[in-house]
Formats: structure tokens, sequence, C-alpha cells
């Protein structure tokens, strides 16, 4: 086999890996588009029903407890009970987002395989001489 086909072999071999490569980015990509454009319609929807259910709730134990001398308890508790509530969202958004695994990072994994390979090869070219 001559230089050129080698050159030729060897670059037709690396366009092919990069193209392959780039197919898994490109999957990748539209899984994590599809699973952020999920995830922020749930959070809208969640957050309006759950901003009407709170809402509707403080006025029913604000109207329940007015007449008497503890309304201004029931109003602290409830605040407080909100509050609390508020930070262990908060902990569990900065959680997820903190553990989840990385985007892309079957993508990252497969061309760290391919460096390997070709450091692999190189020391065997250079093993070989």
């Amino acid at each position: 086999m001559s230089l050129r086909q080698r050159v030729g072999a060897l670059g037709s071999t690396a366009l092919s890996i990069l193209r392959t490569r780039m197919e898994i980015f490109a999957l990748e990509a539209g899984e994590q588009k599809a699973s952020l454009l999920k995830l922020l319609a749930l959070f809208a929807g969640a957050l309006l029903f759950a901003t009407l259910a709170i809402l509707v709730f403080s006025l029913l134990v604000a109207l329940l407890f007015w007449p008497t001398e503890y309304r201004y308890w029931a109003i602290g508790a409830l605040m407080l009970l909100y509050g609390f509530l508020a930070l262990l969202f908060g902990y569990r958004i900065v959680y997820r987002l903190t553990n989840e695994p990385m985007p892309f990072a079957i993508t990252l994994e497969e061309l760290g395989r391919d460096i390997q390979m070709l450091e692999r090869l190189r020391n065997e070219d250079t093993q070989s001489k």
C-alpha cells in the first residue's frame, strides 16, 4: 500500500470517527433541549398552581382566624411554613443542579477513548521503529 493510500485511508477513518462523534453530540444536544423544555413547562405549571393554592389557603386561614385574637399567630405560622417550604425547594433545586450527570458526558467519554486509542497507536508505532 502506498503512502498516499495510507494517508487517504487514515483521513477517511478520522473523518468517519469525527462524524460519529458529532452525531452522538447532536443526539445528546437534542435530548438535553427536550428535557430542559419539559422541565421548564412543568416548573411553570407547578409554580402557577402552587401560587394559586397558597393564596387561597392563606385567605381561608386568615378568614377563619380573623374574629379571634389568634389571627396574627395564624398568619405568622403560615409565613414560617411558606419560608420553610421555599428553603426546602431551593435546596432540592441546588442539589439537582450539582449532582446530575454532566451534559454531553457520553460524547466526552467517546472522545477520551479515541484519544487513548490514538496514543496507544502512536506508542506502538514508536516502539516498532
